[in-house]
């Protein structure tokens, strides 16, 4: 079918922002005329155009008038109020393009359906729900962030072959330099990476994805009574990082400090606070203690596992025991297997 053709063309290319327009959802389009795309974008940066009018822009000069005759495929239905920029629902009135195709309706309480509805009384003809499922796992972090009103959460962590995490006192490598870069890409997708008061304190994370290219992620530490030194690396100006404690609540530079309810689990607070803060998705990596308290307060949404094949620890940490799980994905690189789990 080729409406789901030119859908799909609209998902990769909205996959180009992932990491860089957040809070705003990833959306590609696709401008089409009699089987001929004739333009064609997605929403580069928050803040910036969206992807309708990057694809309306694109259309050659030649190519304008047929603009009214044309369809326009979009993954995300087209916004209707002024936000950083005009609704892209009055633009497609205004050039009169004769039909739209959208994959998913937007949640957001300023669009959900408020936009169809604008083309439909302009007389476009509006097919919605066009690989729906396939556009909700495109944009699973957006639809999160405004349906639970909590970030969406993936859970990371590295083992040997025989299921160990870490060992105390020291730092231990399980993963090898493929996956090491595959981390940092994971890391550049998300808005955020958390980390736990021990792995701070062990390891000294840098949490940056100088591996990958894209913006760095926001920095988070749990670290309930602020034992970190502020020596650490997360103390560091090299992207803003924030501080979940049960003492203090202050701003210095590059440095937030939110106070969490200590008479609440602290996973719970840490959704609730990062969502205040408009933080849409995090990669959780580590360590066992604060993964495990993600998975005991059901406050996740994937699981990713590196496993060293080649490598085993007489003792150590045990690495987290998730419950059921849906297999997505599994790779083998090197000495490594990458598998892939979301929440049933």
């Amino acid at each position: 079918m080729r409406d789901e053709v030119y859908m799909r063309r609209c998902f990769q290319l909205a996959e180009a922002a992932l990491g860089e327009v957040a809070p705003n959802p990833i959306v590609g389009a696709v401008l089409v005329h009699d089987d001929r795309i004739i333009g064609e974008g997605f929403h580069r940066k928050y803040g910036a155009a969206h992807a309708e009018v990057n694809a309306i822009n694109a259309v050659k000069e030649a190519d304008r008038p047929l603009i009214p005759y044309a369809t326009m495929y979009v993954s995300l239905e087209p916004c209707a109020h002024f936000g950083k920029t005009p609704p892209c629902a009055d633009l497609l009135v205004r050039e009169h393009v004769k039909r739209v195709v959208i994959a998913n309706r937007d949640p957001f309480p300023d669009v959900d359906g408020k936009g169809i509805g604008k083309l439909r009384t302009a007389g476009i003809e509006v097919t919605t729900g066009l690989l729906e499922e396939e556009g909700w796992w495109l944009n699973r972090r957006f639809f999160t962030f405004n349906t639970q009103q909590r970030p969406y959460i993936v859970l990371k962590w590295a083992q040997t072959a025989n299921g160990i995490i870490g060992t105390p006192g020291e730092r231990l490598l399980i993963s090898n330099q493929f996956t090491n870069r595959l981390v940092h890409k994971w890391r550049s997708e998300e808005a955020a990476i958390l980390v736990g008061k021990n792995t701070a304190l062990e390891d000294n994370p840098r949490l940056d994805n100088r591996y990958w290219q894209g913006s760095a992620p926001v920095r988070i530490l749990m670290d309930p009574a602020l034992e970190v030194p502020d020596k650490a690396h997360i103390y560091n100006n090299a992207a803003p990082s924030i501080i979940i404690n049960h003492q203090a609540e202050r701003t210095v530079g590059n440095i937030t400090w939110l106070k969490a309810d200590a008479s609440r689990p602290l996973a719970t607070e840490v959704c609730r606070l990062l969502y205040e803060q408009n933080i849409q998705s995090v990669l959780v990596e580590g360590g066992a203690k604060t993964l495990t308290s993600f998975l005991e307060a059901d406050l996740y949404d994937e699981v990713r596992i590196i496993t060293n094949e080649t490598l085993t620890v007489n003792q150590g940490i045990k690495a987290p025991v998730p419950g059921k799980l849906v297999h997505l994905d599994t790779q083998r690189m090197g000495s490594d297997t990458v598998t892939v789990f979301r929440r049933p």
